[in-house]
């Protein structure tokens, strides 16, 4: 089958493409190359995907990748995915993330795509309390412009699969973190910020709890969709690996030798939801997938990978200074 990918150059994409590779299918990139899409992601297979810099949002160069290309299935990453940035600048947001998904889904059902996976998020069913789990018929409550912006785009892939028949299937991962994650993300700012001994901020108490999802787990669990997924379902992507943030960056501090002294807790983010937690079951009974990776094998292997590519590392923290400054003060 030949794919394209949107957004492969990111952190999850990236993932995805060289998992998709070794499996034999036939790939086809298409990425913007973001301050956090990164071609070196991709070095291990790029002799064997066709790459295309186009930004989603352009929809006449959109057309002409499909039309060279013309893939079977649409596999949709392409986002901006930061919730501090959408505070920032909800412009881009709305504009990637929601005229960008509309035009891929137009162009897809142009062409008659067979299959059209979106790549959704967790953060569109809001928050919970101490207790429950999101299932695939919670309602959506978005919080930010960030988690509005891709529950429009959800929104969108529903609209074009009832009204116009294009196969569409959404999935909806928890909180990913694994190797060559761009350090604006928790893990690897704290990762960052404990090797340069510099203070590691955390958000209001560190109290808000999030389900942790390794993120070759996710990818496996995409792929699993692609393959048995119903069309026109919705499947949660899930843990069950919860942990508040004050423990996870104590666990990422310890495992690089450094002091809870440089934990500095800054002011919270506006909105700042209190916790995330999505049940699996429907993926593991339709598509048979379940994760395998707990959070103490993922974190280790995380942290490993940093500490031994930390010239990527520090080069994306030079980039990221100012950012910084902006968000934690």
């Amino acid at each position: 089958m030949k794919l394209l990918i949107t957004g492969g150059a990111g952190f999850i994409g990236s993932e995805f493409v060289r998992q998709a590779v070794r499996l034999g299918y036939s790939v086809a990139v298409v990425d913007k190359l973001t301050y956090a899409g990164d071609l070196e992601r991709l070095s291990e297979v790029s002799d064997r995907i066709a790459f295309y810099r186009v930004d989603i949002v352009d929809l006449e160069s959109l057309k002409e990748v499909f039309e060279k290309e013309k893939p079977q299935a649409v596999v949709h990453f392409a986002a901006e995915s930061h919730v501090d940035r959408s505070i920032l600048n909800p412009y881009e947001f709305l504009n990637s993330n929601i005229v960008g998904t509309y035009n891929l889904l137009e162009v897809s059902r142009t062409v008659g795509i067979e299959k059209f996976i979106n790549i959704s998020t967790d953060e569109v069913y809001g928050e919970l309390g101490k207790e429950g789990k999101f299932t695939e018929q919670s309602p959506l409550n978005p919080n930010s412009p960030y988690s509005a912006s891709k529950a429009s785009a959800d929104m969108l892939g529903r609209v074009y699969y009832r009204t116009y028949g294009l196969p569409v299937i959404t999935a909806r991962p928890s909180n990913n973190y694994g190797a060559w994650q761009y350090p604006e993300k928790l893990i690897p700012v704290v990762i960052a910020k404990a090797l340069l001994n510099e203070p590691v901020p955390v958000y209001g108490d560190g109290s808000n709890v999030r389900e942790w999802l390794y993120v070759e787990d996710c990818a496996e669990a995409i792929l699993s969709i692609l393959e048995k997924g119903r069309i026109g379902e919705v499947y949660n992507i899930a843990s069950g690996e919860e942990r508040r943030n004050i423990d996870v960056v104590k666990a990422i501090l310890n495992m690089v030798g450094k002091s809870e002294e440089l934990i500095k807790f800054v002011k919270d983010r506006p909105g700042h939801d209190y916790r995330y937690s999505s049940s699996y079951e429907k993926i593991m009974e339709e598509c048979g997938w379940k994760p395998k990776t707990s959070f103490e094998e993922g974190i280790e292997r995380t942290v490993k990978w940093y500490m031994d590519n930390k010239t990527w590392l520090f080069r994306k923290v030079e980039e990221l200074k100012e950012y910084w400054k902006r968000v934690y003060g």
